[in-house]
């Protein structure tokens, strides 16, 4: 999840609940409010009725009834019961509503006075009365339909009100959150498109001191540490082996000059040529480094054309006769009549020379015989692959999970001469083709190199 999705989330889970809590506090205080405003009016009834009956001496329950009747601030559904002391009902009202009652009920009034209680959809109002020495109970029932209307009303208002509050905060929140933090995609995007050889790029400042500002000009110094530490190795590389090439250059002169001369004996000439493999050796070696300093993705890809695989191949193929004239190697085709075989790819022709190169003398040097099997299909999605093999020993799964390191040598490199930058350096000019290279063993004693151009 990403980093505004989490902050709108949090943001409008919080407020949600903030507003779920308020609404609930807004609709348990309106309830209460009305069960104790309807508890005075239950009161005020009861009482009143009580005086009237009791107190006025020209109010007899006929009057009393035609009263109740006639009341401007008549309640819904009411009932009025009024006991003397001795618990027999000496008023009821006209109504045809009943109460629920006992004698307990009684009882706990001149016990407690008054009482409340709800049932159903009624409640229930009781007030112990004394007057001139005699006791009296009154209990009053009716239902607040007016009041439970206000708060069903509330109700609906604070539900419709709660819902549409947080679907439009949730969604406010999230395209707030993706517009306040623009910035940082912009961020992303930029550092996203800086590559090893762009490091020299300086992302763009505002005039804004806030975080993701801070964050752009610290990433800027990084940027500028980070192309010096390049530079200097890319310098120090280049430099060294440049200054190496030359005694190399001397040393194998100087050599060759020396095997010309037919009075050295076979003892001196089996050194001077062991040598002067030891100079060969090293001399690839500081080429490979010197190759390795100076490809540029960059730079290689402005230099792309059109280059046909197999004129690749044999070319790479003459270069390594040169070295080994008895290397031997077989080229095949697998043709597929519904898809029209393309062996033209985007690159450097002389870089891609150099991975069949580097391939190939490994097929020399790594197998029972110098020999080397060159497998070409294309697929539906036209990518071209090519599959070199040869026969002879097979990496164990350590090796070939460190294969395409730098100076990276398996156990079955014993006695023989290399770098182990052939395959680095191969993978490396590949990449730079959006291309892919990989090592398998699919049966004992044949090791597969498998490169995938993708078109």
């Amino acid at each position: 999840m990403t980093l505004k999705r989490r902050i709108a989330i949090s943001i409008a889970v919080a407020f949600s609940i903030l507003f779920g809590l308020a609404a609930f506090i807004i609709f348990f205080s309106f309830a209460s409010f009305r069960k104790e405003e309807f508890e005075q009016r239950l009161e005020e009834k009861a009482l009143t009725t009580a005086k009237l009956l009791v107190e006025v001496k020209e109010v007899d329950n006929q009057v009393l009834k035609v009263i109740d009747r006639n009341t401007i601030n008549k309640l819904y559904n009411e009932k009025t019961l009024v006991f003397d002391q001795n618990f027999k009902l000496i008023y009821s009202s006209i109504d045809d509503a009943t109460i629920t009652w006992n004698i307990n009920d009684l009882r706990r009034l001149k016990k407690e006075k008054t009482f409340f209680r709800s049932e159903k959809e009624k409640e229930v109002f009781g007030v112990y009365y004394d007057f001139e020495k005699t006791d009296y109970y009154v209990l009053v029932s009716a239902e607040d339909k007016y009041g439970k209307t206000k708060l069903e009303f509330l109700l609906f208002t604070l539900a419709i009100t709660f819902v549409a509050g947080v679907g439009l905060v949730w969604v406010s929140t999230y395209f707030f959150i993706k517009r306040l933090l623009k910035p940082l995609d912009v961020f992303q995007q930029q550092i996203t498109k800086i590559s090893a050889n762009q490091l020299d790029i300086q992302l763009q400042e505002t005039k804004h001191n806030d975080e993701i500002n801070l964050l752009t000009k610290a990433f800027n110094i990084m940027l500028a540490r980070i192309e010096s530490a390049f530079q200097s190795q890319r310098e120090f590389t280049a430099n060294a082996s440049h200054e190496i090439r030359t005694p190399l250059s001397r040393i194998t002169f100087k050599v060759q000059n020396l095997l010309l001369n037919p009075e050295h004996s076979p003892e001196t000439v089996s050194s001077l040529k062991s040598i002067n493999d030891y100079v060969h050796q090293l001399s690839d070696l500081v080429n490979s480094l010197l190759l390795l300093s100076k490809i540029n993705k960059e730079d290689a890809q402005k230099r792309f054309e059109k280059v046909r695989i197999d004129e690749v191949i044999f070319s790479a193929n003459e270069k390594v006769k040169k070295f080994n004239p008895q290397f031997d190697l077989n080229f095949e085709i697998i043709d597929n009549p519904e898809i029209e075989l393309s062996m033209e790819v985007l690159g450097v022709k002389s870089l891609l020379e150099i991975v069949f190169n580097n391939l190939f003398k490994n097929a020399c040097l790594y197998s029972s015989r110098p020999a080397a099997h060159i497998l070409i299909e294309q697929n539906a999605t036209h990518q071209l692959t090519i599959i070199v093999s040869n026969e002879g020993e097979t990496l164990n799964k350590t090796d070939q999970e460190k294969l395409f390191q730098p100076f990276m040598r398996g156990q079955n490199s014993n006695q023989i001469n290399g770098s182990g930058l052939g395959l680095r350096l191969s993978r490396r000019i590949l990449d730079y083709h959006s291309a892919s290279i990989n090592y398998r063993s699919t049966q004992p004693n044949l090791n597969q190199f498998v490169i995938i151009f993708s078109n």
